[in-house]
């Protein structure tokens, strides 16, 4: 009887951490469709789906809540150690950055609904287009890094954040460029440019994410400093 209790309950701990692993592939597809959303209002000046995206990021919040008050409550009780114990701390922290980025999906979205009849050359929306697709695929690489225990593909994640920040430079000057051009399209180009700031910060928060798969995966920190990834891709 008792190795049967003891089976049970290291099935039940197993049964938990995998519903855990659940939870934020969940989340992860939320805020993947919310950004998606965001963009998509944006670009198409798609008020009434740019309302939707605001109202769901309530749900966001929720399964973030949930993911934090499941890993505490894991802790307490199972008392893990090791991979185990890795595995729900990063859990809270993947969990904080999708909540983080779900509320970048809002942001933009909400000065979304403040651009009204804008018309820039398609050499902006192009550029704007091209930044959302990289940083969905990162996002996308990140959580399948971290889904996989992959620290090779945590890596390649971070390598590839450079681009979008590029990407983003480029966009803050032709913004700029158009301001300059003409008064009147300050205050909608100010929209963009905190539209355009949001979505880089959404690549630093998969960039995080895939940090913490690396954690996840060797039990060690990747370098602060992507530039280095290459040449230093570890510290102790």
């Amino acid at each position: 009887m008792p190795t049967l209790q003891s089976e049970h309950i290291v099935s039940s701990y197993e049964d938990e951490l995998t519903q855990l692993a659940r939870s934020i592939s969940e989340m992860g597809g939320e805020v993947e469709a919310a950004v998606l959303n965001a963009t998509t209002a944006l670009l198409k000046l798609d008020h009434n789906l740019a309302r939707q995206t605001v109202a769901a990021d309530k749900r966001i919040d929720e399964m973030q809540r949930k993911i934090d008050e499941t890993a505490v409550s894991m802790i307490a009780r199972r008392q893990p150690m090791a991979t185990d114990l890795r595995s729900i701390i990063t859990s809270i922290h993947v969990a904080n950055d999708l909540e983080r980025v779900g509320d970048m999906a809002k942001q933009v979205s909400r000065r979304a609904l403040q651009i009204e009849g804008l018309s820039l050359a398609p050499k902006f929306y192009n550029g704007l287009k091209h930044m959302t697709d990289l940083i969905l695929a990162q996002l996308k690489a990140a959580l399948d890094a971290y889904s996989t225990r992959n620290g090779a593909a945590a890596i390649a994640v971070c390598n590839r954040d450079d681009e979008i920040d590029a990407l983003y430079t480029s966009i803050f000057r032709e913004l700029l460029t158009y301001m300059m051009e003409d008064p009147r399209n300050i205050t909608q180009c100010t929209h963009l440019l905190f539209c355009a700031k949001n979505l880089e910060r959404v690549g630093d928060h998969a960039t995080n994410i895939a940090e913490a798969a690396f954690y996840l995966d060797t039990g060690r920190y990747l370098s602060g400093d992507v530039e280095d990834l290459h040449r230093t891709q570890v510290r102790e």
